[in-house]
């Protein structure tokens, strides 16, 4: 069993979701990103794990469900607090962000019987997901985030490192409208999907 690890930021206006305003307010913007949140943390309450864990920078809402231990992201870049996170783990541990309200449990039922680490890259060129079977955090720390590239160089890492890599399915992050309704539309029952849908008629 291994440890599962969200890193989110507290759905406030104006800090998450920027790109989503326009066409969304800041607001709306933050209701989507709760949403996100909620349906993200369903799915990982739902898989097998050992410990779950939330990363946050902020206060938890009412968005939080039982079970989870929350601990404060460290300052620095997302390559640090990414690796951070890691470094708080001393068994096997998979960390995803809050982009993805799609996920489901199935896709975080994992097992490193046959690899040292896993791999879930976005189709945006970054990653959503990414596991390691003895948590390293220097595997992080100096891959460039938030960039076209951020996958290449996260999973050259782990390979030059030596370790057998498996690659979960490619999923596509909420970053602009487009993405949010593509991703709604894969998950047409959750959260996310359905604050879209008051979003888009103006409640």
């Amino acid at each position: 069993m291994i440890t599962l690890l969200v890193i989110a930021k507290e759905p406030r206006p104006g800090r998450v979701k920027t790109r989503l305003t326009p066409p969304f307010s800041p607001e709306q913007a933050a209701g989507l990103a709760e949403a996100a949140l909620a349906d993200t943390l369903r799915a990982v309450a739902e898989a097998p794990a050992t410990r779950r864990v939330l990363v946050l920078d902020g206060r938890p809402g009412r968005w939080l469900p039982p079970g989870f231990d929350v601990v404060p992201q460290c300052a620095g870049g997302l390559d640090t607090r990414l690796a951070d996170a890691f470094a708080r783990c001393s068994g096997p541990a998979l960390l995803i962000g809050m982009d993805t309200p799609q996920v489901t449990p199935d896709l975080l039922t994992v097992d490193f019987r046959d690899c040292d680490a896993l791999f879930g890259p976005a189709e945006d060129g970054g990653f959503w997901a990414l596991g390691l079977a003895r948590p390293e955090p220097g595997l992080l720390r100096g891959v460039p985030m938030s960039a076209p590239q951020t996958g290449a160089v996260q999973r050259e890492r782990l390979v030059a490192a030596g370790l057998r890599v498996r690659d979960l399915p490619r999923l596509r992050d909420v970053d602009t409208a487009d993405d949010a309704r593509a991703v709604a539309a894969l998950a047409p029952h959750g959260a996310f999907a359905a604050r879209l849908a008051g979003c888009a008629a103006g409640r």
